[in-house]
């Protein structure tokens, strides 16, 4: 930053724009709040500077805004829509965008709506229960969702998915604490090896669990002596939803409608092949734990939750 700027607001910032992807109507906007703001006098020259914007961009900016005066927040709400690849609705455009100044969520639904800007919505689910063998447990925890800590409550389940060269299924644990994916295995078959290795990767090596739970339906892996063995070992006690309740285990539920409704509808003849369809799945579930917003966790990621936790425990 050029010598003497160092004293500007803190709208300053807006210049540089959310991890350096501010648009140059975005800049524009927070030049012209810091030039009709009376916090500090700084010249158009310097914030040009700052913002490495040529004028005459600045000015062509400037007539777009004057003709549009909600030009620069649809310019804000297109960029966090195509940063998450069209999978945000209104509510988490909002909170979003909230991050650099508060805004209306019905004006953030208004705008959408006006630019055709649509979140996908979900649709229906995989079975895997094929008949009354081996052993089922109580539903311990009982659509208790709640968890206060990491190691306290895991949800699991398989998804299935269809395509004209075949089908895919993703075996994944979900962290209730979070609603971090803490463990997965995307498979040709739903044998009982990928529910071994979704373990596996979720165990990463820790022996104990201290008697957190682990809740499935009452598919056929979860009632395998092999499985429910795994568990022991790792002292996990196992929960199972009623037969047939899918509301049991309603949190699984949700995450495999949102995967399918942001990356799957509507895109299956995209994905050619396997190999195509695996790596967009492993992408997603990346950008769900590192990236992805959400209401129950107050408009943070799962690793965001996670850190602080880590932070809050430390001190």
């Amino acid at each position: 930053m050029p010598a003497g700027t160092r004293t500007l607001p803190k709208k300053i910032g807006c210049l540089g724009g959310r991890e350096g992807k501010a648009r140059a109507a975005e800049k524009a906007h927070a030049i012209i709040e810091i030039l009709q703001g009376k916090e500090i006098y700084v010249t158009l020259k310097i914030l040009l500077k700052v913002a490495e914007m040529a004028k005459s961009t600045y000015e062509y900016a400037v007539k777009r805004i004057d003709a549009d005066p909600d030009r620069e927040l649809k310019d804000r709400i297109k960029r966090v829509f195509d940063e998450n690849h069209g999978r945000y609705g209104y509510r988490r455009i909002t909170a979003e965008i909230s991050k650099e100044g508060k805004v209306n969520h019905k004006k953030i639904q208004r705008l959408m709506k006006e630019m055709e800007l649509y979140a996908r919505q979900p649709r229906g689910k995989y079975n895997s229960f094929r008949g009354n063998v081996g052993k089922t447990a109580p539903n311990i925890l009982d659509r208790r969702f709640e968890a206060t800590k990491p190691f306290e409550k895991w949800v699991t389940d398989v998804s299935e998915f269809h395509f004209p060269w075949g089908k895919v299924y993703l075996s994944p644990i979900l962290n209730l604490f979070n609603h971090e994916i803490v463990g997965y295995d995307i498979s040709r078959n739903p044998n009982f090896r990928q529910t071994v290795n979704m373990l596996k990767m979720a165990f990463s090596g820790r022996k104990d669990f201290g008697g957190m739970i682990l809740h499935s339906d009452q598919g056929w892996q979860y009632r395998m002596k092999r499985y429910q063995l795994m568990l022991k070992e790792h002292n996990i006690v196992q929960s199972m939803s009623r037969k047939g309740n899918c509301h049991d285990n309603a949190v699984m539920e949700n995450f495999f409608g949102r995967l399918k409704t942001e990356m799957f509808y509507g895109h299956e003849y995209e994905f050619h092949d396997y190999d195509t369809f695996k790596a967009a799945l492993e992408e997603y579930i990346l950008w769900w734990n590192e990236k992805r917003i959400q209401a129950k966790l107050n408009w943070l990621a799962p690793h965001e939750v996670l850190t602080n936790w880590n932070a809050n425990v430390v001190r």
